[in-house]
């Protein structure tokens, strides 16, 4: 008898997801993040072939029990493209489905992931930046972020631009970068349309590239498209962001924040990133903010994230004016 495969907390979600309806599905897609959406549905192609006895056993681990159906066999694709379609929408849906595919199951430049980042940037360096922005959106964001890097320092806010604003892809772009690829490569794949990019793409790429890129970058970005530019700078810095400093710059961002925007944005957050905030205050400035909390009962969810947006804009400004430091990315004194 084989033994049973060890599922970790992604997988066995996926399994359960395969078990339920498409409705039922979507529902519980249209509340992930977008990452979180993506990850799981890798994870169901990689469960489609679990067993009866691995089913059990995804049950037992979520004290569930499914008697109707044994074993998942079959072809995921249609029911993980409905759920998909049906959560997202279809432009979105297909989006993802770019990504989450199987390369047996998708047409997808796979060559790239034997160049080094230097050399796909020298494939694409004379090419126009609609062809680099497409590129950049097939490969992974922190691969992007360095090839990214190694584009000439010109092109770069138009190739951002780009790549925010990318959307449904003609045939004919995907034709060009295959074209280019096999003449690298000697293989050749069947041409199709995409759905990438979009703003949160774009604010990963330069997220991973380095703070002097951004410094240079942006402005000029800014100067070819404010809105996009806002976008991206927007998409860059969510309040979850602010977790990420250290006790003394996250004190310094609290000092700057009004005490009633402080109170309607921690209202919204989980005990522990509630404790994380107020234990960089004082004792006596922790309990009134708890306080204040508490006497203000339930409050609606726009007034949070509204509080929250105000915190977000504040801090970036303490971060372009230097007071705080962010961690994670490199500044001029990197070394190469």
């Amino acid at each position: 008898m084989n033994a049973l495969r060890s599922f970790n907390g992604v997988e066995r979600a996926a399994v359960l997801m395969m078990l339920v309806g498409e409705e039922e599905a979507a529902a519980i897609l249209q509340k992930l993040e977008p990452d979180e959406v993506r990850d799981l549905g890798r994870a169901m192609f990689t469960v489609a072939d679990v067993s009866e006895a691995e089913v059990e056993q995804v049950l037992d681990d979520f004290v569930f029990k499914a008697r109707g159906r044994s074993s998942i066999v079959f072809d995921p694709r249609p029911q993980i493209e409905g759920m998909m379609n049906r959560a997202l929408g279809s432009d979105r849906a297909e989006g993802v489905l770019a990504r989450i595919i199987p390369p047996e199951a998708n047409a997808r430049l796979e060559q790239l992931q034997w160049f080094e980042p230097d050399e796909i940037a020298a494939m694409i360096a004379a090419e126009h930046p609609q062809i680099a922005a497409v590129l950049l959106a097939q490969l992974d964001p922190d691969v992007a972020a360095q090839v990214f890097e190694h584009l000439p320092a010109e092109g770069q806010p138009e190739i951002l631009r780009r790549v925010a604003k990318l959307g449904p892809i003609p045939t004919e772009a995907i034709d060009t970068l295959r074209a280019m690829l096999d003449r690298r490569s000697g293989g050749a794949r069947k041409s199709v349309g995409l759905q990438l990019g979009g703003t949160r793409e774009a604010a990963k790429i330069l997220s991973g590239a380095r703070k002097i890129t951004e410094q240079r970058v942006m402005p000029k970005l800014a100067k070819i498209d404010r809105e996009v530019a806002k976008a991206i700078e927007e998409a860059m810095f969510v309040f979850d962001n602010l977790l990420e400093l250290d006790d003394k710059n996250l004190s310094t961002l609290i000092r700057s924040i009004d005490s009633d925007v402080l109170v309607k944005s921690l209202k919204g957050v989980e005990e522990d990133v509630r404790n994380r905030f107020l234990g960089c205050m004082s004792s006596r400035a922790a309990d009134g903010i708890r306080d204040e909390m508490e006497a203000r009962g339930p409050m609606k969810l726009a007034e949070v994230l509204e509080a929250q947006k105000v915190m977000i804009a504040i801090a970036r400004g303490l971060v372009k004016d230097g007071t705080l430091q962010m961690p994670g990315k490199g500044g001029d004194d990197d070394y190469v």
